[in-house]
Formats: structure tokens, C-alpha cells, sequence
């Protein structure tokens, strides 16, 4: 799985310099773990804006505006909230591409409508968000975590134009 995230990270650092993009993330459930597989690449200063661990839902709303409606009604682990932290962190940092998770990493905090492994994760590049839903298979948390970051970041190479 390293490899893969490796791989994928070092074609959308190529990509985002390609196209002259600046990138930034906001991740719940990742924890970070996204930015790290970007920052790990080399040159990826080129590319790499920053980006913000938004774990607790009023950090989620102070730095990346998501909506005290928009967690009220339909939770942190929602299509809505990942759209409006990949848009809020884009607008913060002022850049063109940006991804977002917000999920269950386990091994708690699952319920029947939200069972450990459901992950909302949403890619802005340019104008356009699009967002995807997750179910994975609970396999332990540093493997969820791992397979949440493979999946975004085959969501934003593909929404870049890559191979994948």
C-alpha cells in the first residue's frame, strides 16, 4: 500500500506542477496523512500549499467555514461537510486544487447508518467539486487510514487528468 500512495502521489505532484497548480488538504480522518504523501515527494514545494488537520467539527467551522447547519443536519461524516472543507480550505489558502476527508477510522464511532470505514471524500480542482463515498472494509484503523488516502488520492488523479 505504501508503494501505491508513493506512486500516486509522486504522478499528481507531476500533474499539479504540469498544470500549474497549488494544492492544499483538509483532512478528519486522515489525520494529515494525505500532506504527508504529497510533502514526501521531492519538489513537491512547487505544489504544496499547506493544509489543515480539522478533527474537531469547531475547528472544521473556524478555519475551513463549514456550516454549523450543514454538521447539525446531516453530521461531520457527510457528503456536505467534505464538500465545504475542500472548498473552505481552497478559499483559505487561495489555491487551485484541494481534498478533503471527513470519516469513521475505527475502531469506535460507528453506527448502524455510519458504520467504522465510511469516509466522504471530496476533490475541488479549479471550480468543480466532486465527491465520493467510501464504504470500507473495517480492517483496523492504520488500514483504513492507508486505503482512505490511496482512494483520494485515485480520486484527484483522475480528476487532474491522470492515468489512473
Amino acid at each position: 500500500m505504501a508503494t501505491e500512495i508513493s506512486r500516486l502521489a509522486n504522478e499528481i505532484v507531476g500533474l499539479l506542477r504540469a498544470k500549474g497548480y497549488l494544492f492544499a488538504t483538509a483532512e478528519s480522518c486522515t489525520g494529515g496523512a494525505i500532506a504527508s504523501a504529497v510533502t514526501s515527494v521531492a519538489g513537491c514545494s512547487d505544489v504544496m500549499y499547506g493544509g489543515v488537520v480539522a478533527y474537531h467539527n469547531s475547528v472544521k467551522q473556524a478555519l475551513l467555514g463549514v456550516s454549523g447547519v450543514s454538521l447539525e443536519a446531516y453530521g461531520a461524516v457527510s457528503e456536505a461537510v467534505a464538500r465545504e472543507m475542500a472548498e473552505g480550505v481552497a478559499a483559505r489558502f487561495g489555491v487551485d486544487c484541494a481534498v478533503a476527508t471527513s470519516g469513521i477510522a475505527g475502531p469506535g464511532g460507528g453506527t448502524p447508518e455510519k458504520p467504522v470505514g465510511t469516509v466522504w471524500v471530496a476533490v475541488k480542482v479549479g471550480n468543480n467539486v466532486s465527491t465520493h463515498l467510501l464504504q470500507l472494509h473495517d480492517e483496523g484503523r492504520e488500514n483504513n487510514i492507508k486505503k482512505c488516502v490511496a482512494e483520494a488520492l485515485r480520486l484527484l488523479l483522475r480528476r487532474l487528468g491522470g492515468g489512473e
